[in-house]
């Protein structure tokens, strides 16, 4: 995104000579499918990309050598969904070995269910259907686990039994990418599946776990907030929110629920004005941090810059300064940016996940980088749940999947390549909703709703 082609076909370069994943190694699947294989499957599009929007990004002699490894990776993530009774994967797999004998039997709801958009990728660049195949099973699954009553999933279950072991339905930690991908997946691959399972979920979800007013700037009550709940009972389980659940205001930005988003990323910004960081858990209750530290998380950033990108409004720039400074101020190391240990005191740890750069930079940067390709290009790039960018064209679009699936019911009548229409949806973020709504006004209202929140917490 930054252009610097040269350092980019460094890194291809250091990538193929030097990585290998024939090693005795164990991984967990969601985490080596999100960074390592949208990594490779996200550099090799933007090798192959004939336009080559971001300058001279291709590699001589390039041989689709990414490609091939991210095949390699994926067969060694197979084994994770074999001999499961529910198709819903093992968390963890050796890469030589496959599952581990010791391996546990319970996984959480997002690490077995956001493996759509990568292992599709795969299936449809290699027209191999099985990765897209093992994981649209393991999400089907999770889904005729949800509750008979509320329509609500819970975040870890036994891949044995299908007994919900952690029975909280939330938007956080557990949950998050899963509600992510249902949405990105139908905007990739344009399967209505997708499209369906998502709006019946985000219906549920505004059902049962939002709380405050209904609207987001007018009448009495508490500022809208989404909690923690019982997936069978709908009633309220804790008192904290974590982090991870600031992406869902740019979640609902994709779906053009932008009122609600403006409204629920002013909380999270309230918490980060108060500490200068988010911390892991907030306790709206207790009016404090439940667990203290900052990983560098890039949600509330990522929430951000889609809303700006929705709305165009400056406030959005004076919030990614203010994340900026913090950044700079709190996190700045001698070789990079720590982890907060405490957001109050503000101390650190010798520790900078690889999303910081994947994914906090990136968005902070395309925050303020007005004329970049990403923005020039029609919206023809989605990014997936850790930041790595893949365009959104016909290649992707071509089922290879529906055949395996054969007996049963028949799919609705495909949505057009060229179309990503949904009721109150629109893939195009850098449309201003409505400027009289929400270009003029925001500003003011916005931060007196700040100034309170900041007040209150």
């Amino acid at each position: 995104v930054m252009g610097n082609s040269s350092e980019f076909q460094k890194a291809v370069k250091l990538v193929i000579d030097t990585v290998s994943f024939d090693k005795d190694s164990t991984v967990q699947v969601f985490e080596a499918t999100i960074r390592v294989l949208g990594s490779l499957l996200s550099a090799h599009i933007i090798i192959t990309d004939t336009k080559q929007p971001f300058g001279d990004m291709t590699i001589k002699d390039y041989d689709n050598e990414l490609l091939h490894m991210a095949h390699d990776l994926a067969v060694r993530l197979l084994p994770a969904f074999e001999n499961t009774k529910t198709g819903i994967p093992y968390p963890r797999v050796n890469l030589k070995r496959g599952v581990p004998p010791d391996s546990n039997n319970e996984t959480c709801t997002a690490g077995a269910g956001s493996l759509l958009v990568e292992f599709g990728i795969l299936s449809r660049l290699l027209g191999d259907s099985t990765f897209e195949w093992v994981a649209r099973r393991a999400v089907k699954a999770l889904w005729s686990l949800r509750s008979n009553n509320t329509g609500l999933l819970g975040n870890v279950v036994n891949i044995q039994t299908g007994h919900w072991v952690g029975k909280q339905s939330g938007l956080g930690a557990g949950s998050d990418s899963f509600y992510e991908y249902l949405l990105k997946s139908y905007i990739l691959f344009g399967e209505q599946e997708d499209l369906e399972m998502f709006n019946d979920a985000y219906r549920n979800i505004q059902n049962h776990l939002r709380r405050g007013r209904e609207a987001c700037n007018e009448g009495e009550g508490d500022p809208p907030l989404y909690v923690n709940v019982n997936m069978f009972t709908g009633q309220l389980m804790n008192t904290w929110i974590d982090s991870l659940q600031a992406f869902f205001p740019g979640l609902q930005v994709l779906i053009g629920d932008v009122e609600d988003a403006i409204c629920l990323h002013a909380f999270y910004y309230a918490i980060w004005k108060r500490y200068g960081a988010l911390p892991e858990r907030y306790n709206w209750q207790l009016q404090a941090p439940d667990v203290p530290f900052y990983p560098l998380r890039p949600e509330l950033v990522e929430s951000t810059y889609l809303l700006y990108q929705a709305t165009k409004n400056p406030f959005y720039l004076h919030v990614g300064m203010d994340i900026l400074h913090s950044l700079e101020n709190y996190t700045k190391a001698k070789c990079g940016y720590a982890t907060l240990h405490h957001v109050v005191e503000k101390t650190k740890e010798d520790r900078m996940e690889s999303f910081f750069l994947s994914e906090t930079c990136k968005y902070l940067y395309l925050l303020f980088d007005e004329d970049n390709p990403v923005h020039k290009s029609g919206n023809k790039y989605m990014f997936t749940t850790e930041g790595h960018i893949v365009s959104v064209d016909e290649r992707f679009r071509n089922s290879l999947w529906q055949d395996i699936f054969s007996g049963e019911d028949d799919r609705a009548e495909k949505v057009k390549s060229n179309e990503l229409k949904a009721v109150n949806f629109s893939s195009n973020c850098n449309r201003v909703p409505d400027e009289r709504r929400y270009l003029l006004p925001l500003k003011s209202n916005y931060m007196r709703q700040i100034d309170r929140m900041v007040g209150l917490i």
